[in-house]
């Protein structure tokens, strides 16, 4: 089977007279001609009708039965076909949000298989997110060095109107004798006489143990770590020692990381047909009414100083150009390159500006402030359009959805 093309040899269907075409993968492909002259039985009843037979071919004799036979084409052998779909030529659907993925169906896969099988990234420190239960907290525990010191703690939280004194009171009462700080354990009653003696904020000691690796040491643990998540709020810690060094590691029921809460894939959050999945900025259209780049910068051969950004020809804008070329060698702007040939960095500084100029999305908003003035108005709307979101940039799925990654194995 070839990997990088389809090679149909001798098709014969309808009026093909025996069509050899080699039609490369990973390629947007047209197939042109007169009116009769084979297109629509090259597509569909060679290639789409061929690809389909071989699907039903794979599937069980139980459920063929029910399928009925298909012919196959009338060609020599297709070779490196992969499995095919076919849209009728036809409006479909007058719905905006209509794509080749919700006509056909296939959304609704790649919604399932992002939602069951996609980790949660942190875009901050790109570490998967995910909620930490017993378990994986026993098991952290359990897998360090044997006979390691480790230390089960909880964060203090306190309500609204409670002192320290008073939390740590309150635990003395519910059996809990210690707290620690400075890392070391320390007793509540030390603690509470002489505060101002320690740095650090005090944790809840919960347990404190060694990795000596018996089954009673985990059936201990699995008790602490349910009471640290509760006096935690969902959040505990371990501190471990090895060869004198102290080592933490923060474990969360919550599906948070890097103190941002994240939510969790579901196939809602990748529908933009409904409200819990749509970009709030577009509404799940993928396009807004703003300002058009294309009309802003009409003629891209241009550089800023050859007058490249339309809207600052005029009176209103000149101060803005005149500002950039000033302070272009502050910032190191290449006033006289091309727009075209500008890096993705040097455009971004064009459009938002820094401390020695204004950018474009600058004046804008300058401009939509003096909307109560005729000539300011009609600059808005000579440049407004439709305009890929800012926000989802197209995908048309609120920003959670760009954070759910999907990983493979290589084999």
């Amino acid at each position: 089977m070839s990997d990088t093309k389809i090679e149909i040899r001798n098709a014969r269907t309808h009026n093909l007279k025996n069509v050899n075409v080699d039609i490369p993968h990973n390629k947007f492909i047209t197939i042109s001609g007169l009116s009769g002259s084979g297109k629509s039985s090259l597509a569909f009843d060679t290639l789409f009708a061929e690809g389909q037979r071989r699907y039903v071919e794979s599937l069980s004799a139980y459920i063929r039965q029910f399928l009925g036979r298909m012919n196959k084409p009338e060609v020599d052998y297709i070779n490196g076909l992969p499995p095919a779909i076919a849209i009728e030529q036809k409006v479909i659907s007058n719905n905006p949000r209509s794509t080749v993925g919700t006509s056909t169906e296939i959304y609704e896969y790649l919604k399932l298989l992002f939602a069951r099988i996609g980790k949660t990234v942190s875009p901050v420190s790109g570490c998967i997110v995910q909620r930490h239960n017993i378990k994986y907290v026993i098991d952290f525990i359990i897998g360090l060095p044997p006979d390691t010191e480790v230390y089960l703690l909880s964060p203090i939280i306190l309500s609204e109107g409670r002192t320290i004194d008073e939390y740590l009171q309150v635990s003395q009462q519910q059996g809990f004798s210690r707290v620690f700080i400075d890392g070391t354990a320390v007793r509540i009653n030390t603690f509470l006489e002489d505060k101002k003696a320690y740095k650090e904020t005090p944790k809840l000691l919960i347990d404190r143990i060694k990795n000596d690796k018996r089954k009673e040491t985990e059936n201990r643990l699995a008790d602490s770590v349910q009471v640290a998540f509760f006096e935690g709020h969902d959040t505990c810690e371990v501190v471990y020692f090895t060869d004198g060094t102290a080592h933490s590691k923060t474990f969360s029921q919550a599906f948070e990381a890097d103190g941002t809460t994240f939510r969790e894939p579901s196939v809602e959050m990748f529908s933009f047909n409904s409200p819990a999945g749509a970009c709030p900025k577009c509404e799940g259209f993928g396009k807004t009414i703003g300002i058009s780049p294309d009309l802003v910068v009409p003629d891209k051969s241009l550089s800023i100083y050859q007058d490249a950004v339309s809207c600052w020809k005029g009176e209103s804008g000149k101060e803005w150009k005149q500002a950039l070329i000033l302070n272009a060698e502050k910032c190191g702007f290449p006033i006289h390159k091309p727009y075209c040939e500008l890096t993705d960095k040097q455009v971004n500084m064009l459009w938002e500006g820094n401390q020695y100029f204004g950018g474009i999305n600058q004046y804008f908003d300058f401009v939509e402030s003096q909307q109560y003035k005729i000539q300011y108005r009609v600059i808005m709307a000579r440049y407004r359009a439709l305009t890929l979101c800012p926000m989802c940039k197209g995908t048309r799925l609120k920003p959670d959805a760009a954070n759910v990654k999907l990983f493979f194995k290589k084999r």
